[in-house]
Formats: C-alpha cells, structure tokens, sequence
C-alpha cells in the first residue's frame, strides 16, 4: 500500500501524491535516498511528524463570532433545564486551541463555572496540540475589530499573549484522530460538538465514517456546530438543520427529525425551503434610493433566507444587471437557483463566481458538493481540493 493510501485509511484525509512528496522533501530536506525508502508506519514519530506537515492548524480566537453566541445560547438553555448537570462540549478538531479557549471565554463572561461546563479539545496533529497547552499566541491569534477580551484573559509579555489560568480551568487538550476514537465507549458523551471546516479534506467514504463518529459522540439532544461545507454532507448522513439562523447548527436525525434527502444538496441556509417553480418575469421590489450594492445584497439574502425566493432572485438580477462583476452575488443567485431545484442553473452561476473570484471559498464548496451529488467524484474532488486551498490563503476564515 502506497505512503498516501495508508495516510487516507488512518486519518480521512485526502490527498495527492504531490501533497505527500511536498511533505517528505520537509521532513527530510536534505536526504533523497531516506525519501524514497522512508515510509514511516502509523504510530511511530515519524508518521505524527508527516501528520503535522500535511494539516492545516490555523485558526483564531472567536473567528465567526455568530457560533459562539449560538454555542452560548444552547448551554445557557441547557443549564436552565438541568441546573445540576455539568455539560460536556468537544471542539474536533482545535487546532492551537483558538476555539476552545474563545468557548472558555465565553462560557466565563456568562457567568457559567468550569465546574457546570468542561470542554474537551482534540486534534490530529500533535505540534498543534503541544502549542494549545502552552496557550501562546502571537497576534495573529486576534484578528477582531473587538479585542478587549485579550486585555481580559490574557497575559502580554514579549511579543506574545499567554492565556490565564482561569481560562484553561475549563479546557482538557489530548491529540485525537476523529476516525480513531472509541465511539461505544464516548456514546452520547457530549452535549454540543464544534466541527468545522474539517470534512472538506475528507472524501465521501470518510465522511460518511465520520459523522457517524459525530452521531455516536454527540448526545440524542445534543447540538452539533459544524462549517458550512460539511453541513450538506452531514445531512445526508444522520443529520438535520437546526432553525434557520447563518449558524450551521444540525441536530441528529431521529424518527421525529428525518426528512427525505433530496436528491441535490439545498443550500443550507435555505434548507427548509421547498422548492419552488422559476418565477415568471419577477419585478424586483424598489431599493432605497441610497442602498449600496452590499445592502441590496444583504436584502436579498434575508428574502431567501426567509423563504421568499423570487423576491431574492428579482433583487440579484437587478444587482446584476448594473455590477456583473459582483461575485457574491452569483454565488447567491446560483442558491437561490438550487433551493428553487434548478441544479445546472446553479451550477453555472457558481462557476461565474469562481470565474470572478477563482478563490470563492463557499462556491468551491458548492460545487464540489454539488458534482459529488450527481455521481462525477473526480470534479467533485477537484472542486474539494481547490476550496481547501482558498481556505488555507484566507487563513482558515470559513
């Protein structure tokens, strides 16, 4: 078995030869022959090492703020229910510890005590690990526009900001590998689960092994908080849509939850919608004299959000028709073209974004997801890669 096909198998990811060599030419830099015989096996040094080049661990303290306000409002809702339970909350994958200590610090400024609330942080990659239990960061770590929870929760010395204790109090950090955690021994362990923006380097096979991972660890009431590509892939295996805020919030599916899949992936935040025929000739409805292309943009999202599909199409047309260059908006059409169950319509106006903007994270996605629901996994992949790479340039941000 290939040195590629034995990392897929163990950790989910998918890869290509190239990322693989890219990551033997660093681990051995200066030694061609130990390139061409190493292959290390699972389990030694040697293969954790390979592991921390090959993933992505960057992230940032309360990056998508919406989630930890969403997060927030289920524990407090939860605590309400049960004021003697202590929550569990698992953050999969944590990369430096970004994420579970902004949970920490939210979960502090509400008041809730590390003894009603304990989080459990895991990742793949060991150096990440290593860097989330010395809870250092550079300031590349807070990239908000509100930054006086740094003046709060931590320390400043040298150049670097350290977490304080109060913080860590709440958050227990081990390397884990999703696919390989003892899922009967963790059954319904945890009461809400952040998993974003991993399944985008995992092929379907995968992914299917790991929300059925996610199902066994998250409670039957329990939420899970994932990115927005993995959510369409989590629905179509045990998942459903939580409410309709930009939060991708899913509950599991049970016999009360499960709604038939459809057989192409709605845009998620328009799931609930059925769909609808194309409108005939729809008039966009007059814009406030002085709204910029963002507002008219934001007013169209609201109108599919809420279900009013031709209202959001008449506006992105008519956005259009004055900035055809405007790429959020394609990107938004071809969801308003999908909820309405027109695919290849869709399609093409996610591929004018792409054209547009070659490194539109969330039309990536869509069209990966969308040609991996028609049944063509290689452009599915290719779609998959390209997304996981503008994911990385724009440093993680989903």
């Amino acid at each position: 078995m290939s040195l590629r096909r034995t990392i897929e198998d163990a950790t989910g990811l998918a890869l290509t030869d190239a990322d693989v060599g890219r990551a033997l030419r660093e681990l051995f830099p200066h030694d061609a022959a130990a390139r061409a015989a190493h292959a290390p096996a699972p389990g030694t040094p040697a293969f954790d090492a390979l592991l921390d080049l090959l993933v992505v661990p960057e992230s940032w303290m309360f990056r998508d703020p919406a989630v930890f306000e969403e997060a927030l409002r289920f524990v407090r809702a939860r605590l309400a229910d049960r004021p003697d339970a202590r929550l569990r909350i698992l953050s999969l994958p944590c990369a430096g510890g970004e994420e579970p200590y902004s949970v920490a610090m939210s979960l502090m400024r509400a008041g809730v005590d590390p003894r009603q609330c304990a989080i459990d942080a895991f990742d793949l990659s060991h150096a990440a690990i290593a860097r989330a239990r010395s809870g250092r960061y550079t300031r590349n770590a807070f990239r908000g526009a509100d930054l006086a929870f740094r003046e709060r929760h931590f320390t400043h010395a040298d150049g670097h900001w350290t977490v304080n204790a109060d913080v860590r109090a709440y958050v227990r950090f081990a390397q884990a590998n999703l696919l390989e955690l003892d899922a009967a021994a963790l059954a319904g362990r945890y009461d809400l689960v952040f998993c974003r923006n991993l399944l985008i380097y995992f092929d379907e096979a995968a992914t299917r092994r790991a929300a059925a991972v996610l199902a066994a660890l998250l409670a039957d009431d329990g939420l899970l908080l994932s990115g927005y590509a993995e959510a369409p892939a989590l629905c179509r295996n045990g998942f459903t849509t939580q409410g309709a805020r930009q939060v991708f919030a899913l509950r599991k599916e049970t016999d009360a939850t499960a709604e038939p899949v459809p057989a192409a992936r709605p845009r998620a935040r328009a799931r609930t919608v059925p769909p609808q025929p194309a409108p005939v000739a729809p008039q966009a409805p007059p814009a406030r004299a002085r709204a910029t292309p963002q507002e008219q943009l934001a007013q169209a999202r609201r109108h599919a959000d809420a279900g009013h599909l031709a209202e959001a199409e008449a506006l992105c047309r008519a956005l259009l028709a004055r900035l055809p260059e405007l790429a959020d908006a394609w990107f938004l059409l071809g969801a308003i073209d999908e909820a309405a169950g027109r695919i290849r319509a869709a399609e093409r106006c996610w591929r004018r974004c792409t054209y547009l903007d070659p490194q539109h994270y969330e039309a990536l996605c869509s069209l990966a997801l969308l040609h991996e629901q028609l049944g063509d996994s290689a452009r599915g992949a290719s779609f998959r890669r390209r997304a996981a790479q503008a994911y990385e340039r724009r440093g993680g941000a989903a």
